[in-house]
């Protein structure tokens, strides 16, 4: 049975941050509040969750998982960036676009396309997300929460707990959350390549 975290959105709580990164650091699988919508999210280098992911959501190896980072001196760590890419991203973050750039060495190989070598990297503006990935110190690997044969993503805490409650550890609930992905620009070909319309204004890329 899941743990079901209720979080302040503006303010959220340190120990229930500190607890739900322990959760994490654990091995946990949590589903969380983003700037557009819910995720699935859990420790970069931990296996297990991540097949978990592609078991709720049915993927294939072709999917594009997304470390989320809680600012450009992390991200850079995991991506390569040219000083183009670098300042037409900057522009936009933090904010719900998620980016596909050529990984570096730090990121485990499972992560990565099996051709390209990409993976997906954002900064969310979200006040919860930010705490979290401060106290955790490192990315987290996410997915969108979107189940198998559903148009959209799980809005409210309160369902995803009703839902998941046997295949994630914890749903935190943080108010209102937004009905719908990011808007992912592929920059592996390093120009732009908006693959995914979402709650980015995608015309910045167009």
């Amino acid at each position: 049975m899941a743990r079901y975290f209720d979080v302040h959105p503006q303010d959220p709580q340190p120990r229930a941050v500190s607890q739900i990164v322990e959760l994490v650091r654990s091995g946990g699988l949590i589903a969380y509040p983003t700037d557009s919508c819910y995720a699935l999210g859990a420790q970069l280098g931990n296996k297990e969750a991540l097949d978990r992911i592609r078991t709720i959501r049915q993927l294939d190896d072709k999917h594009h998982f997304t470390l989320v980072c809680r600012d450009f001196a992390q991200l850079g760590q995991f991506v390569h960036i040219g000083n183009d890419v670098f300042r037409r991203i900057k522009a936009v973050t933090p904010g719900s676009y998620t980016f596909i750039l050529p990984a570096t060495k730090e990121v485990p190989r499972r992560l990565l396309h099996p051709k390209k070598k990409t993976v997906g990297v954002r900064i969310p503006d979200h006040n919860f997300v930010q705490a979290l990935l401060a106290e955790l110190g490192e990315p987290l690997l996410s997915s969108t929460l979107l189940l198998p044969d559903e148009e959209d993503p799980l809005t409210q805490g309160w369902e995803i707990k009703e839902r998941l409650d046997h295949v994630v550890d914890a749903v935190v609930d943080s108010g209102d959350c937004g009905a719908e992905p990011t808007t992912v620009v592929d920059f592996s070909s390093g120009a732009a390549e908006v693959v995914r319309r979402g709650t980015g204004d995608p015309s910045r890329f167009e």
